[in-house]
């Protein structure tokens, strides 16, 4: 499952939106916009830290080989 795809179901599993993660993480809105849009070729760790911060989930939440 892509990136987008992952923080897509989290968020709507939390009842958020993408404006909310934005708001709440203190990622620039252009960052959480490429990620949502899939046109981000690859997120730094402190990008990732922040968003699974806000989300209160742990970073292995992203890990690219766990299945969703």
């Amino acid at each position: 499952m892509k990136l987008n795809e992952k923080l897509n179901k989290l968020l709507q599993e939390k009842g958020k939106s993408w404006y909310w993660l934005g708001k709440n993480s203190g990622v620039d809105m252009s960052t959480i916009y490429r990620i949502k849009n899939d046109e981000s070729a690859g997120t730094d760790f402190s990008t990732m830290e922040k968003i699974a911060d806000a989300l209160d989930v742990s970073l292995d939440e992203f890990r690219s080989n766990k299945e969703g």
